[in-house]
Parts: C-alpha cells; structure tokens; sequence
C-alpha cells in the first residue's frame, strides 16, 4: 500500500468514527474527493482548492469552468463538488416536509425554507393552492432580479390556471440579506394581484426570504381571512 493510499484509509476510518467533526476543511475536501479522484493524491489538490478560493465555502460556490483550473481538477471532481450545494438542498427539503396545508404565511414561509437554501441568485417560487389551502403545486419560475419588469405576470397566471388554483403565493429571496420589502416588490405584488383577479384567483400572499430565514409577509390576505 502507497503512502497516500495508507492516509486514505487513515482519513477513511477518522470520518467514520468521529464524522466530520475533527477534520480540517481541506481534509473535507480531501476525503470528498478520493471518489472522483481515485488513484492520486488528493491533499494537495484539496489546499490549493482553500488558497485559490479563500474559504471552504467558496469553494463549493466556485463555477465548474473555475474548479477546473485547479490543477488535478477535471470535469468529474468539479461536478462532484459543485452537487454537494443541490444536494443538501434537497436533504434538507425531503427532511423537513411540512403539512400541504398552507394556511398562514408561517407555514407558507415554513414550507419554502429550505428551497432559499445557498441560493446566490433571487429565484420566485409561486405556490398554488385550491380552496382549502392545501397545495396544488410549486414552482421555482423566475431567476435574477426580482421586480415589476422582470416578473412575466403572464406566467404566473397560465400557471395558476393550469393548476385549477383558487388562490397563489409568491415568494422570493433577497440576497442582499434584508426582508424589507422594496419598491419594485410593492409593484410586482400590484400587478400580479391585479393579472390574477381577472381570472378569479386570488394572491394569498408575497413572502420574501433573507439570508437568514426570516420571512415577513407582504399583503394582507392571511391576516384578513384566516
């Protein structure tokens, strides 16, 4: 057995002891990529992975063209680590599921948690529901700027209609960190109210997510009806 292949099974045996608890970040990244990479050694590629990009995270944040730059990164070790993100998404999604009953923007808001996760774009969610609020469906449908221009109302109402929705929320995320509604929201929630209407459909509701979670509601609907 090689020296590297002997740190393999050393690094091996620490995580399946003591989890990752213990272990340096670019030991993380080292043991993560002993299945993409089998038959190098991975120590060195994974602390110029922390120098390059500066922190753990980033690197997990770094585009694919970027990871591949690094030298002994190809395709699949960048793929392998550009997933991890995803999937912890979705984990924590399938871990976290909540009542189909949305019936306050808590659970609204409880509901779409973890879908905001590392997101670094602003990305509108719009849910919709039938008469009792339980919901029909849910869809991520617009990415990048959140505002009265960018919002294809038109969208929003074909697939509302295509649901047989009663009633719709909006969501979405504001990067910059703060919850606080902005003008351009104001008119987007407007128009998207008003598009709905005509067809009998009601927005329930327009909850916008900050990096730390906390959603705050921005029509009255809920508070109004429920």
């Amino acid at each position: 057995m090689s020296n590297f292949q002997g740190h393999r099974e050393r690094l091996r045996k620490r995580f399946l002891k003591t989890g990752l608890d213990g272990l340096a970040d670019y030991e993380i990244l080292e043991l993560l990529l002993f299945y993409a990479l089998p038959r190098i050694d991975t120590k060195p590629i994974a602390k110029e992975l922390i120098d390059r990009f500066g922190t753990f995270d980033a690197v997990f944040d770094a585009s694919i063209e970027d990871l591949k730059s690094i030298d002994g990164i190809g395709e699949s070790a960048a793929v392998l680590i550009k997933l991890i993100v995803p999937l912890s998404r979705e984990y924590m999604i399938a871990r976290n599921r909540t009542s189909d009953i949305l019936n306050s923007t808590e659970k609204a808001g409880k509901y779409l948690l973890h879908r905001f996760h590392a997101e670094h774009d602003e990305v509108v969610y719009v849910l919709c529901l039938d008469s009792k609020f339980k919901l029909l469906s849910s869809k991520p449908m617009f990415r990048g700027s959140v505002n009265s221009a960018n919002i294809n109302v038109r969208k929003i109402v074909e697939y509302a209609l295509a649901q047989h929705a009663v009633s719709v929320i909006i969501a979405h995320n504001h990067i910059s960190g703060v919850a606080q509604p902005s003008r351009e929201d104001h008119e987007a929630t407007r128009r998207v109210a008003e598009a709905l209407k005509t067809v009998d459909i009601t927005l329930a509701d327009h909850i916008i997510s900050q990096a730390t979670l906390i959603f705050q509601w921005l029509t009255m609907v809920f508070h109004n009806r429920i």
